[in-house]
């Protein structure tokens, strides 16, 4: 589903932005968007949210396919 691959790519720039600021105390996304408080940062930071969010039913779905065979 095109809005699971959405979710995971928001996490990643999550994921990555959270390396920085632990590894570097650098935040990537308030840097480009003109520090924390400005509305873009907060925009992507509550995407980010929503999408870690939406991923937890990622958790509970049967993914496994049947194979359908024809004789």
């Amino acid at each position: 589903m095109i809005i699971d691959k959405i979710a995971l790519l928001l996490l990643i720039i999550g994921g990555v932005n959270w390396g920085l600021v632990g590894i570097f105390q650098f935040d990537l996304v308030a840097w480009i968007f003109g520090g924390q408080a400005a509305i873009l940062s907060r925009v992507v930071y509550t995407l980010v949210a929503i999408s870690a969010l939406w991923c937890v039913s990622l958790l509970f779905r049967d993914t496994t396919e049947t194979a359908h065979t024809t004789m």
